[in-house]
């Protein structure tokens, strides 16, 4: 859950009220794929319920990882506009919220401080899955200390905790 915090609390009211109209739900069935590896997608997603599995297509009897509410998924192929590495799949019925990559790159080329505000979240979240990621490889921070929230974030948490709450509200009832 704390993946979006990074994002929901770098962003500002006004940022999140927007992405909340620009955004919509998507509900999927335990089985559906959300992302296909080497595939381009056209949005980045919020997981608002259920649970996907992170997989290499390689080797697909081996999961990168499971996620859940609060996990945002096709951050790095915004990031660098590159087809994913992986492929994601419901586990159960689950559903997320996506807002379009091309609007999100128009209010950026329109709000250089929604950008920086944006670039900066994703930095902080795609920081945060490296060391997570390292750890458990057994490099850097026991592995009890792994999941913990840096300090420089810990103020943002309750505001980004009521954020991703409102869009969870908004999305449940449509």
């Amino acid at each position: 859950m704390k993946r979006v915090l990074f994002v929901l609390g770098q962003l500002n009211d006004l940022d999140i009220d927007w992405m909340i109209r620009q955004g919509a739900k998507k509900n999927l069935h335990a089985g559906n794929w959300l992302i296909r590896q080497g595939h381009e997608i056209d949005s980045l997603y919020i997981v608002l319920t259920g649970e996907f599995e992170v997989v290499n297509d390689q080797k697909p009897a081996h999961p990168i990882a499971i996620v859940g509410a609060g996990e945002v998924l096709g951050e790095m192929s915004f990031i660098d506009a590159r087809p994913p590495e992986a492929s994601v799949k419901a586990m159960e019925d689950s559903t997320v919220f996506c807002v379009p990559k091309q609007v999100i790159r128009e209010k950026m080329e329109q709000n250089p401080g929604f950008a920086a505000r944006f670039y900066l979240a994703m930095s902080m979240f795609l920081s945060s899955r490296l060391r997570t990621t390292m750890n458990s490889l057994g490099f850097g921070v026991p592995q009890d200390d792994a999941d913990e929230i840096d300090l420089n974030v810990l103020h943002q948490v309750g505001q980004a905790g009521a954020r991703f709450n409102q869009i969870i509200h908004k999305f449940s009832t449509v």
